[in-house]
C-alpha cells in the first residue's frame, strides 16, 4: 500500500476512534480503530513513517474528539479568531500523545512481529495515556478506557481505573492488528484466543464494590441554566441569587440539595450572612444546602464547594485548568493573555481531599475538570460514602464535551464503587450508581431540578488502595522486557 493510501487510512482511523467516545458511544469502534492503526505499523517500516501515521491518526482523533474547543474559546474566550488558532494548536499538540505512543509501541517491539502485536502496541498506548494523565499538570480527555463504562469490559476499572477497560481493547485492538497483517493463517485463532480471554475477564469480575452504608438520601440537583453573559454581570447578582432561592425552597425536604459550581455569583463572604438562613431554612425542614461558590481569603482566591451553616464547610479544587481558572506565565506574558482565565481573576488551588459532611454523610467532593482525575478522586476514599460533582458545562456549547464529562464522571464512580450526584449549571446534571450506571439524567440547556435517591457506600475497590501504580509498574517492566528480549531474538537471528 502507497503512504499516501497509509496516510489516509490513518486518518480516518482516527476520526473513527472518536466515534467510540460520549455522545456517540459506539464501544466497539475503538478495537476497529486502533487495530486498523496498528497493523499499518510493520515490524519494517521506518521510525520517520511510523511518527507520521501516528501523527495523522492522532489529527483525526483529536479533530474530531476535542472540535469542542473551538466553540468554547470563540463564544466564551477571544472571539472566532482566537478559537482557530488556539484549537488548530491544541489540536495539533494532543496529535502528538497518538503519534508517540505508536512509535514506542514500534520501537520496543519492531524486533518480535507477535510481540509488536499482541503487547508491545497495546501497552505502549496505555504507558503513555497514564504519562500524559500527570504530565504538565495532565489531562485524561478521551482516554481510551472511557469508550467501555457500559461493557463488560468496564469491570477492569475497579481494579485498574480506566486504564483497565483501555488495556482490554488495546490488546484487542493488538490481536485484530495481528490477524490482518495475515488473514489467511493461523493468526485468526491466536486473536480469538486473546479476545477471548479478555471479554471472560470482564465477565467474570464482580460488578459491585463494598456495600450500602445508611438509607438512601434523596437529593435535589438544581440546575440553573445562567447564561454566561449573565453570570458575572453586577446587575444580574441578585435575581441570579433569587431564582436559586427559589428553585431552593421548591425543594426543602429533600435531604440534599445541591447547586453547581460557582452558582453564587459573588464571593462566599459576601452573602455569608444571607446563606446561613437560607441554610438555617433548610435544616427546619431537614435538608442540607450544598452549593459552588467562589471563596476569598486574602488576597487567594478559590473555587469552592460550601456548606453554609454557623460554621460553615469548604472544600477547595485541587486541580485548577490552566488558562482557564489560572494563566502560567500571566507576569511574563503581560496583558496579551488576559482575555482569558476567570473574571475573578486567577485561582489558587486547595490542598485537601477531605470529605464535606453533609445529611450526615460524608461526600467526596470534585469540581468540573477534576473528576477527570480517577487517582486524585480517590484521595477522599473510603472516607467519602458518596461522590459530588459539580460544573458549569455552559462553555462547550451543544458540543459532544457535556456528554463526554458525564462520560468520566461514571467511570468515576465504577473505579470507586462510590454513587455519584452530579449538579452542573446547564447540563448535563445526573445521578449515577456506584457501577456506572446512569440512573437519571437532565437535558441540556434547560432549568431543571433533578431529584432522585442515592444509596451511601462503604468499602474499598483495588484501585481506591493502589490507585495506578500497579499497571504503571507491570507495563513499564513488560515494555522493558519486551524490548530486551526482541533484541536480543534480533541478534541471534544475524547471528545465524
Amino acid at each position: 500500500m502507497a503512504i499516501g493510501a497509509r496516510l489516509l487510512l490513518a486518518l480516518l482511523s482516527g476520526l473513527l476512534l472518536a466515534v467510540g467516545f460520549a455522545p456517540f458511544n459506539s464501544f466497539w469502534i475503538p478495537v476497529l480503530a486502533l487495530g486498523v492503526v496498528f497493523s499499518l505499523l510493520g515490524a519494517n517500516r521506518r521510525g520517520g513513517e511510523v511518527f507520521a501515521l501516528g501523527y495523522v491518526f492522532g489529527l483525526g482523533y483529536a479533530g474530531l474528539g476535542v472540535y469542542w474547543i473551538f466553540h468554547s474559546i470563540a463564544d466564551y474566550g477571544g472571539g472566532p479568531v482566537a478559537a482557530s488558532v488556539a484549537t488548530a494548536v491544541l489540536v495539533a499538540l494532543f496529535a502528538l500523545i497518538p503519534a508517540l505512543a505508536l512509535t514506542l509501541g514500534w520501537w520496543v517491539g519492531r524486533h518480535w512481529r507477535r510481540g509488536l502485536y499482541l503487547l508491545a502496541l497495546p501497552l505502549a498506548w496505555i504507558w503513555v495515556e497514564w504519562v500524559r494523565s500527570w504530565f504538565l499538570t495532565g489531562a485524561t480527555w478521551l482516554s481510551l478506557g472511557y469508550t467501555q463504562v457500559d461493557t463488560p469490559l468496564g469491570a477492569y476499572a475497579p481494579w485498574l481505573g480506566v486504564y483497565g477497560p483501555g488495556l482490554a481493547v488495546a490488546l484487542m485492538a493488538g490481536a485484530l492488528a495481528w490477524w490482518l497483517r495475515r488473514p489467511l493463517s493461523r493468526r485468526l485463532a491466536e486473536s480469538l484466543v486473546v479476545v477471548v480471554i479478555v471479554t471472560t475477564g470482564g465477565l467474570l469480575l464482580p460488578s459491585q464494590w463494598g456495600q450500602p452504608a445508611g438509607e438512601p438520601l434523596t437529593v435535589a440537583l438544581l440546575q440553573g441554566n445562567i447564561e454566561q453573559s449573565r453570570k458575572w454581570d453586577p446587575d444580574e447578582r441578585s435575581a441570579i441569587v433569587g431564582e436559586y432561592a427559589a428553585l431552593t425552597r421548591q425543594q426543602l425536604g429533600a435531604d440534599l440539595i445541591v447547586w453547581p459550581e460557582t452558582a453564587l455569583p459573588v464571593f462566599y463572604k459576601g452573602a455569608e450572612d444571607w446563606l446561613q438562613s437560607l441554610a438555617g431554612e433548610a435544616r427546619a425542614a431537614g435538608s442540607t444546602l450544598v452549593l459552588g461558590a467562589p471563596v476569598a481569603r486574602g488576597e487567594q482566591r478559590f473555587n469552592a464547594v460550601a456548606v453554609p451553616g454557623e460554621t460553615p464547610q469548604f472544600y477547595f479544587k485541587r486541580h485548577l485548568v490552566p488558562f482557564g481558572e489560572y494563566v502560567p506565565f500571566r507576569k511574563v506574558a503581560g496583558g496579551i493573555l488576559d482575555f482569558v482565565g476567570t473574571p475573578l481573576g486567577d485561582f489558587k488551588p486547595g490542598t485537601s481531599a477531605a470529605p464535606l459532611m453533609a445529611a450526615g454523610q460524608p461526600l467526596g467532593v470534585s469540581i468540573c475538570y477534576e473528576v477527570t482525575f480517577g487517582a486524585e478522586l480517590a484521595d477522599a476514599l473510603p472516607a467519602a460514602r458518596i461522590l459530588l460533582n459539580v460544573s458549569n458545562d455552559a462553555w462547550f456549547g451543544r458540543s459532544s464535551a457535556p456528554w463526554q464529562h458525564l462520560q468520566m464522571a461514571r467511570m468515576r464512580s465504577l473505579e470507586t464503587g462510590r454513587p455519584m450526584i452530579r449538579a452542573t449549571n446547564t447540563g448535563v446534571s445526573a445521578i449515577i450508581a456506584a457501577d456506572g450506571e446512569l440512573k437519571a439524567n437532565t437535558p441540556l440547556f434547560q432549568r431543571a431540578v433533578l431529584r432522585g435517591e442515592v444509596t451511601p457506600r462503604e468499602g474499598a475497590t483495588p484501585y481506591v488502595r493502589w490507585r495506578d501504580w500497579p499497571l504503571a509498574g507491570v507495563s513499564t517492566a513488560l515494555l522493558v522486557g519486551l524490548l530486551v528480549t526482541g533484541r536480543r531474538r534480533f541478534a541471534l537471528f544475524r547471528q545465524l
